[in-house]
């Protein structure tokens, strides 16, 4: 089973891509998703290293490299289903860029942040009040009503604007062969829910638009109440290109890696057997003997009944 190592986790603190990479393939892994913070002079030692047959690059998460046009790296400067179209304009030219790069190198998935409801966030009051111990107590189930009811009323004019997105970058990643990835995002406010996935998915019936499963974010959603994470990535499993994989502290301390969290990896072994591509994503702040028996836990977790015979 290959796992893939986020550069999320080092490319801040190098200042070629030579070495960046050097350092995740000391810990072990020749397989690495390029993150969104991917600056552009760290590009030509990745090109480098591609080239060599050094390492390989299994998934992109847009936008990458870091359009010199977002001062700070982050996920979502531009989104697809933003209610505003220069920003909509935006967010598609940048992932036009980011599926040509994802081409050009050989990742075979882009990931991708779809968008936000444009609302006032109550997700986070919902994990205040779970440290806090006073989950579904009255303000709690007040404050997640809310929540789901002007949620479902604003997302609706937000919906159109991300399938047309998508069809018109559709051409692209059908020249490309490249799979669009959206992932699954820890807030209830986020773009789009498992339910819109399943149904955007069908909607294109094409095997370049997929889902992204981030196993943190997804336990998250189930701290707070909303969703059954492992239900969840089983219904998902037939449009899956893919999954990050962390551990969380609850209620929302994410990015960890195991034993630091509480999720049982146990229970997501069927879903890992399939072909998709696995993607370690720890913090940052992260140390290489944290990750190194990070993923001697989720390997030892997933071994089948059949592996575990043969020792």
């Amino acid at each position: 089973m290959i796992f893939s190592l986020t550069t999320r986790w080092n490319a801040g603190r190098h200042e070629t891509g030579e070495a960046m990479l050097d350092e995740i393939l000391a810990l072990g892994f020749d397989h690495v998703e390029l993150g969104y913070d991917l600056r552009s002079h760290l590009v030509p030692g990745v090109l480098s290293r591609i080239k060599t047959g050094t390492i390989k690059v299994d998934s992109v998460h847009a936008y990458c490299p870091l359009p010199p046009v977002v001062p700070v790296p982050h996920p979502e400067p531009f989104t697809l289903a933003s209610p505003d179209p220069r920003v909509r304009a935006s967010a598609n030219h940048h992932l036009e860029n980011t599926l040509r790069f994802a081409a050009e190198i050989g990742a075979r998935v882009v990931v991708t942040h779809a968008g936000n409801v444009d609302m006032s966030p109550l997700s986070p009051k919902l994990v205040e009040l779970t440290a806090l111990g006073q989950q579904y107590s009255e303000a709690y189930d007040k404050i997640r009503m809310k929540l789901l009811l002007t949620r479902e009323k604003a997302v609706a004019s937000q919906l159109p604007h991300l399938y047309a997105a998508i069809e018109k970058l559709m051409p692209l990643l059908e020249s490309t062969r490249r799979i669009l990835a959206l992932e699954i995002l820890p807030s209830w406010e986020a773009i789009p829910t498992e339910v819109e996935m399943e149904k955007l998915v069908k909607h294109f019936n094409s095997p370049w638009l997929r889902c992204w499963h981030d196993m943190g974010h997804g336990q998250i959603r189930e701290n707070l109440g909303l969703t059954s994470h492992v239900r969840w990535v089983q219904r998902l499993r037939p449009i899956l290109a893919g999954m990050h994989i962390h551990d969380v502290l609850p209620p929302a301390s994410d990015h960890l890696m195991p034993p630091l969290g509480k999720i049982d990896f146990k229970l997501f072994r069927d879903a890992a057997q399939d072909d998709i591509v696995r993607v370690l994503e720890p913090s940052p702040a992260a140390t290489a003997e944290e990750i190194v028996t990070g993923l001697q836990i989720i390997r030892e977790a997933w071994l089948t009944q059949e592996e575990h015979k043969q020792g």
